[in-house]
């Protein structure tokens, strides 16, 4: 898209322009536009938006002293082009601006405002004073071709009841593989939104993506599932995301979301002097919301179970933590089968440490028995060949 040198310019950054996309395509409904004071004011003190609950005012304030200029000279009706990395990615046609509390919004998305929170920390950087409502119009190609992607897989399998799961395979373990097979037992397609976030903590999304595809390839239906990049914007990181979640799950014609019982977003909170949980809110977004166990290796069962089903003690359970298993990972070590599959933790780590040996196929001559043929080995083939050294119990 040219930019035009008539307009004003507004510079906004990707996860603004995938959040303005998002609501254009309706995925948001029924947030439809970005809203005015007197919206915003309603939504954040209700948190009800034309009866569905809306945790927050959805409005576009960017941060930078270009942009806090712009919005302070903008007129009613007047048009301002939408700019992203340099390029014109829209249009706005000016409906008012209106200043914001910026610690409010803080409050109303994450439920604190404290800087050590890392959500309020990346919002605060990227949040300005000033806020602008109007009929807009943006370019973002990704939103139109995940709804194709998931329209074409329902029309070709004839899927007639569809379930989501948000996933960050942060990474890829076990109690993942096991959600997974539970949800596509009771429904026809499983939409595994994988979320990919605006900042580099953890594995990169390639490799999240990569990693979850390696497992479903292989030991999943390949009719039954099928994959959507989610870019996990602010308006989904706060303490009501599960809310987002669902509108946005339901919006793109799912009929069920699938969460594990230690989601973050099922807390009790108090509501209108009204002891609530988040299934009381999701009843008015027509999506049903199951909960799913939570998994845990234990050294009796010598199985994966269900910390509901399970008669032994905590003391006796492997937790899939995922921050423990990135720790793992990221110092190279090949995490226990039990936590993470074999095939996808060779797939991760040849990944993230490429051409990490040197003599690979010495090494793996040296290491590995084979065929007794000469073959070019690959990293991952000798990751899965060690993995299952490892494995071996004659010696141990």
């Amino acid at each position: 898209m040219a930019s035009s040198r008539k307009n004003k310019s507004l510079y906004i950054d990707t996860e603004a322009l995938s959040s303005l996309a998002l609501v254009q395509a309706g995925l948001i409904s029924p947030v439809n536009r970005l809203m005015n004071s007197a919206e915003a004011q309603e939504v954040d003190e209700t948190k009800q938006y034309k009866g569905v609950p809306f945790p927050f005012a959805f409005v576009l304030a960017p941060n930078g002293e270009k942009n806090q200029k712009v919005l302070q000279s903008l007129k009613k009706d007047e048009v301002i082009d939408l700019i992203n990395n340099g390029s014109k990615v829209g249009e706005l046609t000016v409906e008012e601006t209106f200043k914001i509390s910026i610690e409010q919004r803080l409050e109303n998305i994450y439920g604190t405002s404290d800087m050590h929170h890392p959500g309020v920390k990346n919002t605060m950087l990227r949040l300005g004073e000033i806020a602008v409502s109007g009929e807009y119009r943006v370019e973002y190609p990704i939103i139109q071709d995940n709804i194709s992607r998931i329209k074409s897989m329902v029309t070709k399998t004839g899927a007639k009841f569809v379930s989501s799961m948000m996933l960050a395979a942060n990474p890829l373990n076990r109690a993942h593989e096991r959600m997974i097979r539970q949800a596509i037992s009771d429904s026809d397609l499983l939409v595994i939104f994988l979320r990919k976030p605006f900042t580099s903590e953890g594995l990169r999304y390639d490799i999240r993506y990569d990693a979850l595809n390696t497992f479903i390839d292989n030991f999943i239906p390949r009719s039954k599932v099928i994959i959507i990049p989610f870019e996990n914007t602010y308006i989904f990181a706060g303490f009501n995301e599960l809310i987002l979640d669902a509108i946005l799950a339901k919006n793109y014609g799912c009929d069920q979301l699938v969460i594990g019982k230690n989601h973050g977003g099922l807390g009790l909170y108090y509501d209108k002097n009204r002891l609530n949980t988040v299934f009381d809110h999701c009843r008015d977004i027509k999506i049903h919301i199951k909960t799913v166990d939570e998994y845990v290796y234990c050294d009796t069962c010598k199985t994966l179970v269900s910390t509901e089903t399970c008669p032994h003690g905590q003391h006796h359970h492997v937790h899939y933590h995922s921050d423990s298993i990135m720790k793992l990972i990221q110092s190279g070590i090949v995490p226990p089968p039990i936590l993470v599959r074999k095939e996808v933790s060779a797939n991760i780590l040849a990944s993230l440490f490429p051409e990490r040996f040197e003599n690979l196929q010495e090494m793996h001559y040296s290491l590995i028995p084979g065929s007794g043929l000469l073959e070019q080995q690959s990293e991952e083939q000798f990751y899965l060949k060690l993995i299952e050294l490892y494995q071996t119990s004659s010696l141990t």
